[in-house]
């Protein structure tokens, strides 16, 4: 988690000066993001909430999405777009975040390679983007996923003032 941290806390700091909050739907890096924002100190002043959602009944139970209302595959950016609105949508906050990809070892069934994840951030603007680590290790793509997207957020957040 050390790794993590800086990122986490700086981010944190940011929400907390402005006054916003954060709600994470995380795929492929298994709860690490959330876990991250969640393990600063006075976290429950900008993280609402989230989830792992690996599967599709974890998107219909959690999220209340189901195939007639998310028609494209998972591990694109439109798909991270439509979860990042949902997951900020029903738990009120200013900010959703989604990342969703494949962390190895193989890829995943849609075709994408070991290492590709896919992030969007859903609030006064709309932001994502695509990684692609080229590393079949299934952990240090986790992190790598983690990493990326904490740094993400707060570059969209600086972005947004």
């Amino acid at each position: 988690m050390d790794r993590l941290m800086p990122l986490a806390s700086a981010l944190g700091e940011t929400l907390k000066a402005q006054s916003e909050s954060i709600a994470v739907a995380e795929s492929s890096a298994g709860g690490l993001i959330s876990a991250a924002l969640v393990a600063v100190p006075g976290a429950s002043a900008y993280f609402v909430g989230g989830g792992v959602i690996y599967t599709r009944q974890a998107r219909r139970g959690l999220l209340g999405l189901s195939e007639d209302v998310v028609t494209m595959r998972a591990a694109t950016e439109d798909y991270a777009l439509i979860l990042a609105g949902t997951v900020r949508e029903r738990v009120g906050a200013t900010w959703g975040f989604c990342e969703t990809g494949a962390s190895g070892p193989t890829g995943n069934s849609y075709g994408d390679a070991a290492g590709h994840a896919c992030m969007a951030m859903v609030g006064s603007s709309d932001s994502s983007m695509t990684l692609e680590t080229g590393l079949t290790d299934r952990e240090e793509n986790m992190w790598r996923f983690a990493e990326e997207s904490l740094a993400f957020m707060a570059r969209v957040l600086g972005d947004v003032k």
